[in-house]
């Protein structure tokens, strides 16, 4: 009944339409409304986007562009976002980004002479490329140092010296116990020439005062050798340097033994108790004639001649035994005499 309804309604418009010569279009009431698509619908509400890129050129410390480089790309949620190495030209370019913070890593330099960068933050904004210079540093030298004697060649501890470039120094190292020590130096080329300069000589040993040129390149081992000399010591005397001289002479007596008082004669046998009245001084021996006898102990010579004081003395020796025999004898003669009252009786 309902579609008997339309047709008939249908039917009356156009047959007004042939009177009039106008078609004027007016829908039922019952017609459904159209609906717009849901993805009209949603590019009208939410326009999407302008896209952003990022582009890298890789080059190490000496301004050499690095080909083979590998980066890794992750979006802020930690999601692979991108991922390449670098071309001849040492580019890699990250393209149709959305707008946002990324990470990005490297993870191979394309060398074995270059270290990796450490990771990095990027900001991508709307319709406009990132540019990033990623500078990959040298690997540093492996140094080893050595001191030892000029003339044995012994390595030799507490050696201390700098190492730099420039006016920079760079390393500092001390050799230990064995004479040894080693560090890294960092290079900035593939062929960076150092010097070496000693600060702190080993124990007994000169310090090596020019400064010593070599060459180091990234990542490969160079041994540095400095030698020093021994210090000058003052040389100890020989045995035979040693005085050899001994007193000739005989030490003269002490002043408490018999003797001394006569220059150091030695008293004459002990008798009958009867003194000698023959017995007469030793005849001093001239001064020239005697050999020098000073001796540890005695005094010092004056320059005056004892010899005087000497035949005095002696002289009074003689003329005090002399008194004393002519005493003795009187007594004796005395003693001996016959008692004149013993015989007459």
């Amino acid at each position: 009944m309902h579609a008997r309804f339309v047709r008939g309604a249908v039917r009356s418009a156009a047959v007004a339409a042939a009177v009039t010569g106008t078609l004027t279009w007016a829908p039922t009431a019952n017609a459904q409304p159209s609906e717009p698509t849901p993805s009209s619908a949603a590019a009208a509400d939410t326009p999407a986007p302008d896209a952003g890129s990022v582009e890298i050129t890789t080059t190490d410390t000496a301004g050499d562009v690095l080909t083979d480089a590998a980066f890794l790309l992750l979006d802020s949620a930690g999601q692979e976002a991108g991922r390449g190495t670098t071309d001849a030209q040492g580019k890699l370019t990250f393209p149709d980004l959305a707008p946002g913070v990324y990470r990005l890593k490297e993870t191979a330099s394309g060398s074995p002479l270059h270290e990796l960068v450490t990771d990095q933050d990027v900001i991508v904004t709307p319709g406009a490329t990132t540019r990033l210079t990623i500078t990959d540093s040298f690997k540093a030298a492996k140094v080893l140092l050595q001191a030892k004697d000029d003339k044995t060649g012994k390595l030799l501890p507490g050696a201390t010296v700098n190492i730099g470039t420039g006016a920079s120094t760079l390393l500092t190292l001390t050799t230990g116990a064995k004479g040894t020590a080693s560090g890294e130096l960092p290079v900035s080329s593939r062929n960076t020439e150092f010097w070496v300069k000693q600060v702190t000589a080993p124990a007994g040993y000169n310090l090596y005062a020019p400064s010593k040129m070599f060459t180091a390149g990234p990542g490969a081992p160079v041994t540095v050798t400095v030698t020093n000399a021994k210090t000058a010591t003052s040389p100890k005397p020989a045995p035979s340097d040693k005085p050899t001289h001994k007193p000739t002479g005989a030490p003269s007596a002490p002043a408490d033994k018999p003797g001394s008082e006569t220059g150091g004669a030695k008293p004459s046998a002990p008798g009958t108790g009867t003194p000698d009245a023959d017995s007469s001084p030793t005849p001093a021996v001239p001064e020239s004639d005697a050999a020098p006898t000073t001796q540890e102990g005695s005094l010092a010579h004056t320059g005056a001649d004892d010899t005087p004081w000497i035949a005095a003395g002696a002289g009074l020796l003689v003329v005090v035994g002399a008194v004393t025999l002519v005493a003795v004898r009187r007594r004796t003669a005395a003693e001996s005499e016959p008692d004149d009252s013993s015989e007459t009786n």
